[in-house]
């Protein structure tokens, strides 16, 4: 299981170090594609076949299951990690998730997420004020602490 907070910075090569504790379970090659609330996700290997899978059970006929297959194979890209423990994010990734300078790679459970430093800090900014809410919404999804 992934967890933690990790900064780190992208390099003028468009790499970033992935840190050892998430490289453990990331394994040297691994998946990683647009994510939602504008950053990337990250998966081992095992993780994104089981992803695949489901998105290839997701009906043909309905639009919005071909929108949502589209929008996570499209960019999705296989990334090594080097000796000095870094990976190469393609250019369309970087763009997508506005990742310039400053990066958070975060674990969060079956993946990582990549975000630029600013829409992380906007994003958990908001957790306070929300996060009693989105508990409470939890509880609808059979979730209780």
């Amino acid at each position: 299981m992934f967890m933690g907070e990790y900064n780190h910075t992208v390099d003028t090569k468009g790499r970033v170090i992935v840190p050892a504790k998430l490289r453990e379970g990331l394994g040297e090659e691994f998946v990683i594609t647009k994510g939602l609330d504008g950053c990337l996700f990250g998966y081992p290997e095992a993780e994104w076949k089981n992803f695949e899978e489901k998105l290839k059970g997701l009906p043909l006929t309905n639009k919005d299951a071909r929108q949502f297959t589209r929008f996570f194979l499209a960019g999705a890209a296989s990334v090594e990690i080097d000796k000095q423990g870094r990976i190469l994010i393609p250019q369309v990734l970087r763009e997508f998730a506005g990742l310039e300078k400053d990066v958070v790679l975060v674990g969060v459970a079956s993946r990582i997420e990549l975000w630029s430093k600013e829409k992380w800090l906007t994003c958990t900014s908001k957790y306070d004020d929300d996060m009693e809410e989105v508990a409470e919404n939890m509880q609808n999804l059979g979730f209780s602490i």
